[in-house]
């Protein structure tokens, strides 16, 4: 091996069985550096980690800071470690030049020769250091004058590693495909659905106009009922669609028992927008019984919360959107870093927002027609999302069918 900068790295959990040794291995000759086995030290059960050490060369002080930081994001640690290094925000919004950029994955940082974990974990975030505490702070929140956490050195991240109970979620291994037999996998997410319950963890829904348009919202709604559902998340387009079917029995238009176009009905959603701001918003339509039935109306009743997020192309919108993105991101990372399953159905935009502000120990479930949805979470940093090729209405009715069971 020819001379050069080096680094001993260790890796501890189930390198073999769980590929993480082979994708590290792969990093390292993809960025033109070279390892060595130092020591690899094989758990003697199915439930012992085992543990390597590599030494890794590189040509170049910055060939190996950033061989570094990408096996770092696998569990890769410097055996010899160093406290983070921190600079301060230059000015509010600003993060320093170099800031650690966070991963979905559990994250730690060494302060003062102790490893401690960061609080709320999300990707492309920064990481704060403040009183021997650290967590995530979003780019348009970080103030001036906070000491933000800079480069790999002092930064340690668990990886996510292939589930060795296949009782945890049968399916949880599987690539996306059209051809799942769907009653095995809706049982399993109903099972999932059930666990994540009765922990205590919040269950997200993430719900585009889709739902409405195929018939599904009374399915979701059946779910909400009976407390499976802890928040919703969507935009202007679900609400007002349910909204109109309930008050006009069409969706974009288009009826809702019959499936033909209605007389006038590409006015309708205009029609339920203006009846709702009428009204001052979702919630008064209820209770000036206004809005007597529909998704939207069970959300009200059973005090279940929504978060609906605002776009560029919204008719209206609901008084209850929230127009300003920085405020919808804020509210719903909050609901984000509580919950324990995250349930997507049909919304492309909506579901990358959500999955980039999970972290990566939530089971998230995306349910489509079109498979490049899923690819395109994944491809965006989500890559414990597990898809679901079909129609998103007959997947409510079965999963509300199947919990109902339970």
């Amino acid at each position: 091996m020819p001379h050069g900068p080096y680094e001993d790295v260790r890796v501890t959990g189930h390198l073999i069985d769980s590929g993480i040794m082979t994708r590290i291995m792969d990093d390292i000759v993809a960025l033109d550096g070279e390892f060595e086995t130092v020591t690899f030290d094989v758990g003697r059960t199915n439930e012992d980690p085992s543990t390597a050490v590599l030494r890794i060369r590189a040509k170049d002080p910055a060939q190996l800071d950033a061989i570094l930081g990408e096996i770092g994001q696998l569990g890769a640690e410097p055996v010899d470690a160093e406290d983070a290094r921190t600079e301060v925000a230059p000015a509010d919004g600003v993060f320093p030049h170099g800031f650690y950029a966070t991963t979905n994955l559990e994250t730690a940082v060494r302060i003062d020769g102790r490893w401690v974990g960061v609080a709320d974990p999300e990707m492309d975030l920064g990481i704060v250091i403040d009183s021997g505490a650290a967590r995530t702070v979003a780019m348009a929140d970080v103030r001036a004058g906070q000491r933000i956490v800079v480069g790999h050195a002092g930064v340690r991240v668990r990886p996510i590693e292939r589930p060795r109970d296949k009782q945890e979620f049968e399916f949880m291994n599987s690539e996306v495909s059209s051809e799942k037999p769907k009653a095995l996998v809706i049982r399993d997410v109903a099972r999932m659905l059930v666990r994540v319950r009765d922990r205590g963890q919040k269950i997200v829904f993430v719900v585009g106009p889709a739902v409405v348009h195929t018939g599904a919202a009374e399915h979701l709604a059946r779910l909400v009922k009976s407390g499976y559902v802890s928040v919703l998340f969507g935009g202007n387009a679900v609400a007002t669609h349910d909204i109109e079917s309930a008050l006009y029995g069409t969706s974009l238009g288009i009826t809702m028992d019959g499936g033909r176009p209605a007389a006038g009905g590409h006015e309708h959603h205009l029609r339920a927008i203006n009846t709702i701001r009428g009204c001052g918003g979702i919630r008064e339509a209820v209770e000036q019984g206004v809005l007597t039935s529909g998704l939207m109306h069970t959300l009200v009743t059973t005090g279940t919360p929504y978060v609906l997020a605002g776009s560029i192309r919204d008719d209206g919108p609901l008084p209850d959107v929230i127009t300003d993105v920085l405020d919808a991101q804020k509210t719903m990372r909050a609901h984000c870093q509580e919950a324990g399953a995250c349930i997507m159905l049909s919304t492309m935009l909506h579901s990358i927002a959500t999955g980039n502000m999970l972290p990566a120990r939530v089971t998230t479930v995306c349910v489509d027609i079109n498979p490049a949805v899923v690819t395109k979470l994944a491809d965006r940093g989500s890559f414990q999302t597990i898809g679901i090729v079909t129609d998103v209405g007959l997947f409510l009715e079965m999963l509300a069918d199947e919990v109902e069971r339970r």
